[in-house]
């Protein structure tokens, strides 16, 4: 094959190596629910679901996944980790309705020596008589070479001596864990090239681990020396800092080798949500191809190049994983976002339109990390339909304090008709006091009415997340006529304050 037709095959390891995260533990419907997916919609090419002899928990996770996989035709592709025990692990997997076991054996002279306490005839002697045991079971036999990375390291002599005495036997895949994950791509490159030349004939796979944050490098660079396999987790889970999250792997496969998987990528997103929520552990929002913001443009001038031929575009375009490209609302937003999210919702504004609602925009992203597509209609409204015709009154500043067993604190800077008015007030709440201050402003040293508050209502529009803007509607009872002003913002004291300058306004038009 060329290596642009070169298929690599995935063996996702999330409902056993990914289960080894810290706090993470699946029920037995969790990991049905989620091998099912694993095979059916996101497509890998095999999974690895438990490890036998851990608990009764873990048995009947594998019985029910194995129960479903036979039904479904998919039971050569359900895998489950075993030992060198005589054969306690065959019985074990051969229980469960299990017919593959991934034999973990020692791939470093320490581990042999130090661990188990053999030689390496020995240990190769019991191996041997596991796989023969396991043939005779009718199971598919696939072997781990555990701490191979520092194997190849330290004694690749005794590798060489078990790759011997085991490359004629029934053992389908040979599997290169860097098992502490100390390897960097240059060390996979020579370590993988070196095996894989020395027995051709044989089907390597490779299994990273992320603790130097080279786990999807490694893996690239282990199938670029000749590894025909490798070995991922949704979102990366594992112990420690986990191992090569699929959806990484994935697309660096895919766009910088040319290779080719089965993995159907428009469900990499469902995937890794579905993982998230049944481990409890968060995707980060910048997390390659399926966190929150991976596919939002923020700065305006990237807007403003996606309309002038996708000039910030690159080949992990959103469509190819079932999503689509937002552009988020903030301080660095430009026109060219906010039209972009306008056009999303049907929504078409003049350039002085633009302007005020632009610069409420960056107003509000000095307050608030992001300005939503569903607050868009909000803002909208709240700067061309409830602004003031006048402003005649403008807040030049305020503070506004409370303390546990004291009333709130107020203190304002007023400017009426160009000329500035101060004064302070305590109140039963910051609202109450922020009103206290500009009623005295008003009364005593403007000797003019101020409005009587009726009623008072706050909201969040629909669509908003834990720092929603706040809308807050205030209606006011002035010489006979009821007013009502809105206001929004992230704050509810703000929203409640702007409301009451924009009613400030309206009462002192002409």
């Amino acid at each position: 094959m060329t290596e642009m037709t070169r298929h690599i095959e995935i063996m996702d390891t999330t409902l056993r190596d990914g289960e080894q995260t810290s706090g993470v533990s699946f029920i037995p419907h969790e990991k049905l629910m989620m091998a099912r997916f694993l095979l059916e919609d996101l497509n890998v090419d095999r999974i690895e679901i438990a490890s036998a002899r851990v608990s009764e928990g873990e048995k009947k996770a594998a019985t029910s996944i194995c129960s479903w996989a036979a039904r479904k035709g998919f039971l050569d592709r359900v895998e489950i980790l075993g030992f060198v025990d005589k054969g306690v692990s065959i019985q074990w997997i051969e229980q469960v309705g299990g017919r593959v076991i991934n034999l973990l054996a020692k791939g470093s002279y320490r581990h042999c020596t130090q661990q188990l306490h053999k030689t390496p005839e020995e240990h190769l002697s019991d191996i041997l008589e596991q796989v023969n045991l396991a043939h005779q079971h009718h199971f598919d036999v696939n072997i781990y070479l555990e701490d191979w990375s520092n194997g190849m390291k330290d004694s690749p002599e005794y590798i060489y001596q078990l790759m011997d005495g085991l490359k004629d036997s029934c053992i389908r895949r040979y599997m290169l864990p860097d098992t502490l994950g100390v390897q960097s791509p240059t060390d996979v490159k020579v370590a993988v090239q070196d095996i894989t030349q020395r027995y051709p004939q044989l089907h390597f796979e490779f299994h990273a681990h992320n603790d130097y944050d080279l786990a999807v490098a490694n893996a690239l660079a282990a199938v670029q020396a000749g590894a025909k396999g490798l070995h991922t987790s949704i979102n990366g889970l594992g112990e420690r800092a986990g191992n090569a999250p699929l959806a990484s792997v994935q697309v660096a496969l895919k766009d910088h080798l040319g290779v080719i998987t089965s993995i159907r990528e428009s469900s990499l997103g469902k995937a890794s949500q579905i993982v998230a929520s049944y481990s409890g552990i968060a995707i980060p929002p910048n997390k390659p191809v399926v966190g929150s913001n991976v596919f939002t443009q923020v700065a305006g001038v990237h807007a403003d190049g996606d309309n002038k031929n996708n000039l910030y575009c690159n080949d992990l375009l959103p469509e190819r994983f079932g999503r689509r490209r937002e552009y988020a609302l903030g301080k660095a937003s430009g026109k060219a976002n906010i039209r972009k999210n306008l056009e999303a919702i049907g929504l078409e504004l003049d350039e002085e339109s633009m302007k005020k609602v632009t610069g409420r925009i960056i107003e509000l992203g000095d307050r608030k990390e992001l300005v939503t597509q569903e607050d868009l209609p909000y803002i909208v409204s709240d700067v061309l339909k409830h602004a003031p015709t006048c402003e005649r009154v403008r807040l030049v500043s305020y503070m506004v304090s409370t303390a546990y067993g004291l009333k709130p604190v107020a203190s304002v800077r007023l400017e009426v008709d160009k000329k500035i008015h101060e004064s302070t007030a305590t109140g039963d709440g910051q609202y109450d006091a922020f009103v206290r201050c500009v009623r005295h402003i008003y009364k005593n040293k403007l000797h003019r009415d101020f409005p009587i508050l009726t009623n008072y209502n706050v909201t969040i529009p629909p669509g908003g997340h834990t720092d929603a803007l706040v809308q807050t509607t205030i209606e006011w009872s002035f010489q006979g006529r009821i007013l009502k002003t809105h206001a929004l913002d992230a704050d509810q004291t703000e929203a409640a304050i702007k409301a009451t300058v924009k009613l400030l306004n309206i009462i002192s038009e002409p």
